[in-house]
Formats: structure tokens, C-alpha cells, sequence
């Protein structure tokens, strides 16, 4: 057996306490060490074996830890990632990983010339929903799909109080918030697009962050499982202004729709009662959505009679976030490859920053990586 990769978490916030403690908690070869809380005891309360540490710094200083996970306000990723990365150690990220693509860029380089690992935390490819949505392009059934509609609706017509999410800086804001998932998905699945469309707005009364984005990603030549090269559209939507949420996907296809409303149930179940996942070596089963959320696929057996439709269930494949700590652990192992690569996290940023040109350009604009 080889020995426990020692991991320390940076911050214990809403990221730390409820996306990265508990999960790297739950991969057998991954240790939970330290977590880096520069004030208050609720860390020790949750994670009594973890060493409360109030520095970044005795955390970059002990050689026996392995792994840093950066799970900081935006405006410190680039800084605390440098110095894990000159300190020798594998580093993921919570995203975006940095503010800026070229600023990706160069981490990209550091990890490179330190030999170490540097992972943007893009959990929601391991969403439930997401992963329905990829086995049914995957297996055909709805023909050839045109049109994707992601959307990560809330509501939160007051901003909050007291948290840096609401602060009006080049950091923040429901793009930096939500559309690396959406953004990330859609790379996921038909990498890259041949131009983007956005728009940004301020739709609360009050508000000092853009708070509703939506984002066109237009494929123009896209060919499925062999078939014919055609256009399709992939739009990234997200609003604190919904208190009746739109679904969280939309497809339609030559042969049917999809839809699917609500959001995996992973992070709303963990904030609202603190129940944590089982070990990944255990049987237990981890948070499979109910009957009541599984998505509606709406078919028409024959084409030629479109008005006789089946509409039919479709069961959510569980999500489960340990995964993608599963494959940390393996890489860093060198057992397997990344399933989000660094370069995954600079193509998301990429897209974001293309995103504030068009809108702030009024036009679509070509989708390039340079």
C-alpha cells in the first residue's frame, strides 16, 4: 500500500467546508493534514485528525505535505497557487484558477518547470445531471441534438452580506460564480466552439456584481457519433432572479427533447443538513437522486408522426464528487492521467474573458486559444 498523500485545504468557507475537506476526507490514499483557517475553531470542530494551521506559509513549509487545495476568494488563487507550486507541491484549485487567462497561462508554465500538478476544481462534470445528459448524446437518443440549454437558476434578490462574492471587483461576479461549471461542460463535451456570444447584466436593485450572464457558444460544423457535420448551439445561462428556476437542462434533438429540472443534490444536502460522503471504499450508496427530480425524455417513436410522442423517466446516473479526488490521487500517483487538466481551467478562463469583450463589444466574437 502506498503511503497516504498528505493534503492540506487553504481556507473553510463554503468551498473548503462543504466541496474539499469532505471529499478529500472520503478517497482512501488521499489524508486530510491540515486546513488553513486563520480565525475561529469550526474546522477543529469538524475535522478533529486535521492540524488547524492560522498561515498559508506552515503549511507551504512542511515537506510532508503533498497536496495543496487552494479554496480561497478568487483574488488569492493566483498568489497561493504560485507559492504552493515553488514550495514543490501538487496544487488544485477551486475555480476559476485564476482572474485571467494569460495569468493561467503562466501558472500552467510554473507547474510545468516545477514538475507538479496544477488541477482546477471543475467537480460538475461529475454532476448527475451532467452525467445523464453526456450517456444520452453519448448513446444517440435524441438523433442529432441542435440546441443545449444549461442553466444554474437561484434566487437571491438581496445580495448577502458579509461575503466576498458580493464585493464589485474584477474577481467577482456570477460569470466568475457559476459559468466556469456550464462553460467547462460544454468544453467537456464538444470542445471548441467557433464563437462566442455574450451578456452580462446587473439585474437586481441592488447589486455590485454582474448577477445574470448568458453566454451562446455556436458550433458551426459539429459531427456526432459519425454523423453529418451540422451547427448546434450551447447556451450558458445563470440569474439570482429566478424563484422559478427554468430547467437545469434543455436539449432538443431530430429525434426528442430532454429536460431536466433541479440541481444535484450533492452541495444543497451538505449545506443544509452537514451530512458528509462515505469512504469511496465503502458499499454505501452516496446521494442517488430521488424519482420525484429524474429528467423527462420526450421521444417520437415514428418521425414521420410527430404528434405521437412517448415521454419516459430517465433515471439519474448519482453524481459523486470523490471522483474527482479519486483522480488526483491516481495522477499524482502516476497511475492515470488528469481528467481536468490544467489546460482545461486556462480554456474555461479563456472563454470568460471572451465572453466580457462581446459584451462589452456588442458582437460575437471568434473562438481562438492564443
Amino acid at each position: 500500500m502506498s503511503a497516504p498523500i498528505r493534503t492540506a485545504v487553504f481556507g473553510f468557507g463554503l468551498a473548503g467546508r462543504v466541496f474539499h475537506c469532505p471529499f478529500v476526507s472520503a478517497v482512501p490514499g488521499l489524508e486530510l493534514s491540515a486546513i488553513v483557517q486563520r480565525r475561529g475553531d469550526e474546522a477543529a470542530q469538524a475535522f478533529p485528525s486535521a492540524r488547524i494551521l492560522r498561515s498559508a506559509d506552515e503549511a507551504l513549509a512542511d515537506p510532508s505535505i503533498q497536496l495543496i487545495v487552494v479554496a480561497t476568494p478568487n483574488e488569492t488563487h493566483l498568489d497561493l497557487a504560485t507559492r504552493a507550486l515553488q514550495a514543490g507541491k501538487h496544487v488544485v484549485v477551486d475555480k476559476p484558477i485564476t482572474s485571467t487567462a494569460a495569468a493561467a497561462r503562466q501558472l500552467i508554465q510554473l507547474a510545468t518547470q516545477q514538475g507538479r500538478l496544477l488541477v482546477p476544481f471543475h467537480n460538475r462534470r461529475w454532476d448527475g445531471d451532467f452525467l445523464t445528459l453526456r450517456k444520452l448524446l453519448a448513446d444517440g437518443t435524441l438523433g442529432r441534438v441542435v440546441e443545449i440549454v444549461s442553466r444554474f437558476d437561484r434566487f437571491r434578490p438581496l445580495p448577502r452580506e458579509g461575503t466576498w462574492k458580493e464585493r464589485g471587483t474584477p474577481d467577482t461576479g456570477l460569470l466568475f460564480d457559476l459559468s466556469p461549471h456550464l462553460l467547462d461542460q460544454a468544453l467537456t463535451l464538444f470542445g471548441t466552439p467557433d464563437r462566442i456570444t455574450a451578456n452580462l447584466r446587473h439585474d437586481r436593485d441592488r447589486t455590485d456584481i454582474d448577477d445574470a450572464f448568458d453566454v451562446y457558444l455556436d458550433y458551426d460544423h459539429l459531427s456526432l457519433n459519425s454523423g453529418p457535420a451540422r451547427a448546434l448551439r450551447y447556451a450558458c445561462h445563470g440569474t439570482v432572479l429566478a424563484a422559478d428556476p427554468a430547467p437545469r437542462f434543455l436539449v432538443h434533438g431530430t429525434h426528442g427533447s430532454f429536460r431536466k429540472h433541479g440541481v444535484d443534490p450533492q452541495e444543497p444536502v451538505m449545506v443544509a443538513t452537514g451530512r458528509r460522503p462515505p469512504s469511496l471504499a465503502s458499499s454505501e450508496p452516496w446521494l442517488p437522486e430521488p424519482e420525484s427530480d429524474w429528467g423527462t425524455l420526450t421521444l417520437a417513436p415514428v418521425l414521420s408522426q410527430p404528434s405521437q410522442l412517448t415521454q419516459t423517466p430517465i433515471p439519474t446516473i448519482p453524481g459523486d464528487y470523490r471522483h474527482f479526488y479519486a483522480n488526483v490521487r491516481d495522477a499524482i500517483r502516476g497511475e492515470a492521467a488528469l481528467a481536468v487538466s490544467s489546460e482545461d481551467g486556462y480554456r474555461t478562463l479563456r472563454l470568460i474573458d471572451l465572453a466580457r469583450q462581446s459584451h462589452a463589444e456588442h458582437r460575437s466574437l471568434p473562438v481562438t486559444w492564443d
